[in-house]
């Protein structure tokens, strides 16, 4: 039997990234557009749709304009829009077209957002029907998120195919706090997710504040500041592992933002995109210090939108220092990349030296 399938997009999640804004909550939105930030949902939607193998076995009951329509023709899979939006466009158009999209009958609902696309749909069907969440946003750290486009599209084969559902977290994360710094983190609620975990990214962790944690970043920090090499720009992620490595270098470090250091001295503080090319052009010599993201393992394409395809791509991927404590990385099965650009993604997979400790590394796969 035919699935119908709702389709949503919030058409301006993840463009507070590139910008340093953390988010596009509320009036964000319109300071990241200022900001010259470019939309990001869009491409996340079309390589969703590109990739779905059950193009006969699905309708597609679509959101309009750039909230869906503006992206299904040409597809080959047969859709039709459902209600009328504005110019402008807010999470309460996202609720009322869940809501009229869970009354037409829809078997499926896919969203394209982060973690306040999901509380609104969450508020607008809760339990009601399963979803698939293709993650777009700034803040992508609820477990109902797949690891990527492909692997929503992917998510929603196997719903097509018959598998199972399962509950997942939606996260309430306060953007305020965000951009002070602090990541608050709360359970919202839930939503129905096909039980296809292979294609589905872990939900956020704390990290952890134990003794053996944090002399273990104690560690790491002290090696990688003690190895850093002279007229070289240092571009340090957000993280409370590249964070250690700071207060080593005794410098005041944005949490969750990207800060600047040369020759151990710091030079910009909570950059964009736009400010780490210009200092990209001013230093020949770059290295960009990650540690991956709580419990999914990712590395690029959660939590450090500001390092896009064009810095990664500048930097090189040998000059990539990943950092991570060893109880972390024990945990993850692999490490993950998520950037926009496929190409790049598949050139950043492989085997990468992972430092663990003083002298200690470990060799752990990227995967995309």
């Amino acid at each position: 039997m035919t699935k119908r399938i709702g389709l949503i997009v919030n058409p301006v999640a993840g463009m507070g990234g590139s910008v340093g804004l953390k988010g596009t909550d509320g009036t964000m939105r319109d300071r990241a557009i200022e900001l010259g930030a470019k939309p990001v949902a869009p491409t996340r939607t079309r390589e969703f749709l590109s990739h779905i193998g059950h193009r006969d076995d699905i309708t597609l009951l679509v959101a309009p304009a750039a909230m869906g329509d503006d992206y299904v023709e040409g597809i080959d899979i047969d859709a039709s829009v459902i209600g009328s939006v504005g110019s402008k466009t807010t999470g309460e158009d996202t609720k009322r077209l869940a809501a009229q999209m869970l009354t037409d009958g829809i078997d499926l609902l896919v969203f394209v957002g982060g973690d306040g696309t999901a509380r609104d749909i969450c508020d607008a069907i809760g339990l009601k029907l399963p979803v698939v969440g293709v993650p777009s946003g700034v803040k992508v750290y609820g477990s109902v998120f797949a690891l990527n486009a492909r692997a929503a599209a992917a998510m929603l084969d196997a719903f097509v195919e018959g598998v199972e559902v399962s509950e997942e977290e939606v996260l309430d994360i306060d953007e305020q706090a965000f951009r002070r710094g602090i990541l608050d983190a709360r359970l919202y609620g839930y939503l129905l997710v096909p039980n296809a975990v292979q294609f589905l990214q872990g939900g956020k962790e704390a990290s952890s504040l134990g003794g053996s944690i944090v002399a273990n970043k104690q560690e790491i920090a002290a090696y990688v500041a003690g190895h850093m090499e002279s007229d070289t720009l240092y571009l340090l992620g957000p993280g409370t592992t590249v964070q250690a490595i700071a207060d080593e270098l005794g410098i005041c470090k944005t949490l969750l933002g990207v800060d600047a250091v040369y020759n151990k001295t710091l030079i910009g503080t909570d950059i964009n995109e736009r400010g780490i090319l210009e200092l990209l052009e001013q230093h020949p010599r770059s290295k960009l210090i990650v540690t991956p993201l709580g419990g999914n393992g990712f590395i690029f394409g959660r939590g450090n939108r500001q390092f896009t395809p064009g810095v990664i791509a500048r930097v090189r991927r040998e000059n990539i220092v990943v950092v991570a404590t060893r109880d972390k990385i024990d945990k993850l099965k692999c490490l993950r990349v998520d950037t926009d650009d496929y190409g790049l993604d598949r050139a950043l997979s492989g085997y990468m030296d992972v430092i663990t400790g003083y002298k200690y590394s470990k060799l752990v796969r990227v995967e995309c």
